[in-house]
């Protein structure tokens, strides 16, 4: 897990945004306290987004408008701090849990630390069929992921994470969607890289609406996670 005989040290803080002016100054805000450094990596926002973030003193990628997993490849390959904590830009996220993600990194003792909403709970899987089926869809792969590796990962695919910069860019991830965090833990698995996780509770979105529809995506989920775990 050391880098050159070094553990890692520095910290970015990495924004997921597309369309997300009424929520990304506040993120900015309270993620800049607890990090050396704050990204925001656009999904080619029409709104307000880019020029907000900069007004806060964030830096700003652009992606390839494939979607959040292409987002993600971006800021993997072009930012070069120790550690990475992907964090989203709906205010779902607590930037103040990110000292406790990092910290088993910093002491070399994970490559990636996910914050878990089995331990810390979420109001966005529960109220309504979707939510449940959204719920029941995750638990099934989780089961899959557990049983395939031996382990006992209660999140693998919440989008609050920290990882080891350096061994997620051995990972040649694919996916374009937000399959890619359940491709992120089942590659992480797959190498021997080493996986914690930290209670992180999920809350409401504060602003607008989200822009994932699972009636239109969920059969991704099932072909990633075929496709990952052999």
């Amino acid at each position: 897990m050391k880098e050159n005989g070094a553990l890692p040290r520095s910290v970015c803080g990495v924004i997921m945004t597309r369309n997300e002016e009424g929520n990304i100054a506040d993120i900015i805000r309270s993620t800049k306290p607890v990090v050396d450094d704050v990204y925001i990596v656009d999904g080619h926002s029409t709104d307000r987004t880019r020029e907000i973030a900069e007004a806060e003193g964030a830096k700003v990628l652009l992606d390839n408008g494939k979607g959040k997993g292409d987002g993600i490849r971006t800021a993997i390959k072009k930012i070069d701090s120790d550690i990475l904590v992907f964090i989203d830009a709906d205010g779902s996220h607590d930037p103040l849990d990110i000292p406790k993600m990092v910290a088993p990194i910093k002491e070399g003792r994970a490559d990636m630390v996910v914050g878990s909403r089995g331990r810390g709970g979420s109001d966005e899987l529960h109220g309504d069929i979707q939510k449940l089926l959204r719920m029941i869809g995750s638990d099934i792969i989780l089961i899959a992921i557990n049983y395939r590796w031996k382990t006992h990962l209660t999140d693998s695919q919440n989008g609050f994470r920290a990882v080891r910069t350096q061994a997620a860019r051995t990972l040649n991830l694919k996916e374009n969607i937000t399959t890619i965090e359940q491709e992120m833990t089942m590659k992480f698995l797959k190498k021997g890289y080493t996986i914690d996780e930290i209670p992180a509770h999920e809350y409401s979105r504060k602003h607008g609406q989200s822009s994932i529809k699972l009636s239109k995506v969920w059969f991704r989920y099932i072909w990633t996670t075929i496709k990952y775990l052999f």
